[in-house]
């Protein structure tokens, strides 16, 4: 029966994986008659209120993303959760499939559908992005503002700056936009400093709490360095003193992975340089005794600095700060 659809009908079926409206059958070919036989005979299904499926059997992720989305309305966009899972920010979908949609356009619910109201639909959408969904910023933002926490907030920028998917100058430019952000000052702080490489929250903890209040130089953030052809990119460099600082934020650390890290610290130490290497609870949890180690190795290498206490409950050896 889809030979009744125009062209361009059979174009939208394609890029809609297999579903269509009812306003689109048709207004492309199809008669009220004709969509009543597909429905009745099985050929077609009913996903939501006059939008069908027109295949048999479970539809897949993508068709029920569709479906939501062409039942919010013409304007609508996937978003927050579901704009994360279809621009590689998260692997786990939602339980609900999100949706934005245009303030004041009220829209019944949908099962299964979290609706969302904005007046910003038509700047956060993608231009070309199918199915429709917020730009890559936007989602972040959304996110960011509706984290449970700080530290959640921050994870979905450092996420998306972390994975190359977007810059921090380009999510700085959207937060501009908007007349209100939970959290601007700090995330405007935090995007700062991916600029300036940090790409995680860890790394952030690792400025924040080890290098600044201890008075440690300035390293480099994610210093490219290419061995064997391959390009890596170091964490923090102090590139004058030879020292590397890899961050692990990793809660497991399977086996190839750890060898990896091996390997790479062992290239590392044959191209002169001195690797020190930290995970979570040594930067969040003991970051006096990070930073008396980093400071340590610096001095041994150079650096003619000296740490400074962070406060009154700092924990560095006196013998390592100035009298």
């Amino acid at each position: 029966m889809t030979d009744a659809l125009t062209d361009h009908g059979r174009d939208l079926l394609q890029r809609q994986s297999g579903l269509l409206t009812r306003a689109q059958a048709l207004s492309h070919g199809m008669t009220r008659k004709q969509i009543e036989v597909q429905l009745t005979s099985g050929r077609w299904q009913r996903l939501h209120p006059g939008v069908y499926a027109t295949f048999t059997g479970d539809p897949q992720r993508s068709a029920r993303l569709w479906g939501a989305v062409l039942r919010a309305g013409d304007q609508a966009a996937l978003s927050h959760q579901t704009a994360a899972e279809l621009h590689g920010l998260t692997v786990t979908p939602a339980p609900a499939i999100h949706v934005m949609v245009p303030s004041g356009q009220l829209v019944a619910p949908i099962q299964g559908v979290a609706l969302h109201y904005s007046c910003r639909v038509a700047e956060a959408r993608h231009p070309v992005r199918t199915p429709p969904q917020t730009r890559v910023e936007e989602t972040v933002l959304d996110l960011a503002g509706g984290a449970a926490s700080l530290d959640e907030a921050l994870g979905w920028i450092f996420r998306a700056c972390g994975s190359r998917r977007t810059t921090a100058e380009r999510i700085a430019s959207a937060m501009a936009r908007r007349a209100r952000m939970r959290w601007r000052t700090e995330l405007a702080a935090a995007l700062g400093l991916g600029a300036a490489g940090v790409h995680s929250l860890l790394e952030l903890r690792y400025v924040s709490r080890v290098e600044r209040p201890h008075g440690l130089p300035a390293g480099t953030r994610q210093f490219r360095v290419t061995r064997a052809g391959q390009h890596q990119y170091q964490d923090v460099t102090y590139q004058a003193y030879g020292v590397v600082v890899e961050l692990d934020g990793r809660v497991a650390h399977p086996a190839e992975l750890r060898w990896r890290d091996i390997h790479r610290d062992n290239a590392t130490t044959v191209a002169g340089q001195r690797t020190l290497r930290y995970g979570w609870a040594d930067v969040s949890g003991q970051p006096c005794r990070v930073a008396a180690q980093v400071g340590g190795l610096l001095n041994r290498r150079g650096w003619d600095g000296r740490l400074r206490r962070c406060g009154r409950t700092c924990q560095i050896p006196a013998g390592q700060i100035p009298a």
